[in-house]
């Protein structure tokens, strides 16, 4: 069995969270337009937060600064009901969710800090796409490279000189 180059993992790892990010981006994108369209009553402070909020919970995230932590205690029930509806929502990004959760498990487990919880709100959610097979780094990475650039979030590499 053929070693890795050393070094390679430390560096992957971090590449790969990147793509994690951007994917949390476009979710923040697609989640907080699709929660204007049917909250449009609701003040825009309000809408970003909560959408904040669902994201920070479905990837296992907890922001204890205020006044975050108690918008996400006050609002629990409406956080909720926004990740169970999700995928009814942002069908368009199941794929890449559930492939960033993945992921994120991944770098999450190398670097020794396990935790599950993520793939089982959107398991629970209807979010999480079982079948799928599990990413490999360059076909993520791609992934993340043609969303990004379709939200205007990444800037797609450019060709070698050669």
């Amino acid at each position: 069995m053929e070693e890795s180059a050393p070094g390679f993992e430390s560096k992957l790892i971090p590449i790969m969270r990147e793509g994690v990010e951007v994917v949390k981006m476009v979710c923040f994108r697609k989640l907080g337009s699709s929660l204007a369209e049917r909250y449009p009553e609701r003040d825009p402070k309000f809408r970003t937060m909560l959408t904040g909020a669902v994201l920070n919970k479905m990837f296992g995230v907890t922001n204890q600064q205020e006044p975050f932590a108690s918008f996400a205690a006050a609002n629990r029930e409406l956080i909720d009901e926004q990740i169970s509806c999700f995928a009814g929502h942002c069908p368009d990004l199941r794929i890449p969710l559930t492939d960033a959760l993945r992921i994120q498990a991944l770098c999450d487990r190398m670097a020794g800090a396990a935790d599950d919880r993520p793939l089982e709100i959107a398991r629970a959610a209807g979010i999480l796409l079982a079948d799928r097979v599990f990413p490999l780094p360059p076909g993520f990475l791609d992934m993340v490279r043609r969303i990004g650039k379709s939200y205007g979030l990444v800037i797609p590499p450019l060709p070698a000189a050669g």
